[in-house]
């Protein structure tokens, strides 16, 4: 028996990088999935990647209407959700003395904003007993320089799993975050606002960071993601989760 064989599952920030790599992970363990994103030719390449029983729907999670038609989408095609991952994120570089309203407002937009109507607006169409994992990080507990209003949102997300745990467990629906470390993603290329050659360097000092001695891999956050999910995580609800190769555990 797969692990999650005939559940549905939808993923917010699905066409590349951790999404992507949970979406193909949830199929391969008897998953249908929903995949959102910004831009159409992204989640077009990812829904080729993925192969089969996948569903996309473009939008912006800081855009209540968007999350609006997504969800129209998952109740025509599907009428429920068994699994949420929410997992669409914005973290772009900025120093205290250098950060603008704007990458202040993007941030907390995206991953606030975003993830606290992403889960909200799902509601309705939860199954009793289904499961919301939430991506937060290890800045959530780390002081990371030029990611403070980054990390202020990614303790947001760990404080909403603790308070949804609470909120939604008369429905048995579980509720937890995830925090990865430095993942190798094209994200730390194209979406901080790095350089080629400033990502290279960080990538190198964040790896520097881990016990580990390397970044992680997509696929080890998904097996993580999957484990929350599935029922092999049963009795476990409102935690934290780090898969960061121990960065801020020791």
């Amino acid at each position: 028996m797969k692990m999650l064989e005939g559940k549905i599952a939808v993923i917010t920030g699905g066409s590349s990088g951790i999404g992507l790599a949970t979406a193909k992970r949830f199929v391969e363990e008897g998953a249908h999935v929903v995949i959102t994103g910004r831009r159409e030719k992204e989640l077009v390449n990812a829904a080729a990647a993925i192969g089969e029983n996948v569903t996309t729907v473009v939008g912006d999670v800081s855009r209540l209407d968007d999350l609006d038609r997504l969800y129209a989408v998952v109740k025509a095609k599907h009428g429920h959700i068994d699994v949420l991952f929410a997992n669409a994120g914005a973290g772009t570089v900025a120093p205290l003395e250098a950060a603008s309203e704007a990458h202040f407002d993007q941030t907390f937009d995206v991953n606030v904003k975003g993830l606290f109507f992403t889960v909200q607006k799902a509601l309705p169409l939860f199954k009793d007993g289904g499961s919301i994992i939430l991506t937060s990080s290890v800045s959530n507990i780390m002081g990371l320089p030029a990611f403070s209003a980054y990390a202020a949102s990614k303790a947001a997300v760990r404080s909403f799993a603790r308070a949804w745990t609470l909120e939604l467990k008369d429905r048995n629906i579980r509720v937890n975050s995830m925090s990865p470390g430095p993942i190798d993603t094209p994200a730390l290329a194209t979406t901080t606002g790095l350089t080629p050659e400033q990502a290279e360097q960080a990538a190198a000092q964040f790896a520097s960071q881990i016990p580990m001695g390397r970044r992680g891999e997509p696929e080890e956050i998904a097996a993580a993601v999957t484990f929350l999910a599935s029922d092999e995580s049963s009795f476990i609800t409102g935690v934290d989760l780090a898969v960061d190769g121990g960065m801020a555990q020791v």
